[in-house]
């Protein structure tokens, strides 16, 4: 099995995760941890190991957290590294909707490589500026 695995600062992650879960529905591939305001690193890994718990050697993980170098996705590398797991991942910073929607859509895909690529690409294609047409006169308003 192929698990996606979102790991954050704060409530991005289990955010990020409820809505895949609305989206995608309740899915046991797609698992998330977030180091809580205030927590400290032991109970942040704590947690962790319990969440990763399922994945095995003959799984595959792809690991997305909201910053590279952040200690959420390091100590997530960490664990899985504690656990020989760290040659079954692949991890990516900038988590975002929809990096993780494209990745969970086709999560069990047998090409791997080509699930990686999409969601880089899918992620960098989405990060735009709106261009907003505010109009000029009253009646525009009811546009929005």
């Amino acid at each position: 099995m192929r698990y996606l695995l979102l790991v954050s600062h704060g409530t991005f992650a289990p955010g990020l995760h409820s809505v895949l879960d609305m989206l995608v529905g309740k899915r046991e591939d797609i698992l998330s941890c977030s180091l809580r305001d205030g927590e400290g690193a032991d109970e942040y890994v704590s947690e962790l190991e319990g969440v990763i718990s399922p994945i095995t050697p003959d799984d595959r993980v792809l690991v997305l957290g909201d910053i590279i170098g952040g200690s959420p996705l390091t100590n997530a590398l960490n664990a899985l590294a504690a656990r020989g797991l760290l040659s079954c991942a692949r991890a990516f910073g900038g988590a975002s909707l929809p990096m993780a929607l494209t990745a969970a859509m086709d999560l069990q895909a047998a090409d791997e490589d080509a699930l990686c690529s999409s969601m880089l690409s899918e992620g960098q294609a989405a990060m735009s500026e709106m261009a907003l047409d505010l109009g000029s006169g009253e009646d525009d308003e009811e546009d929005l």
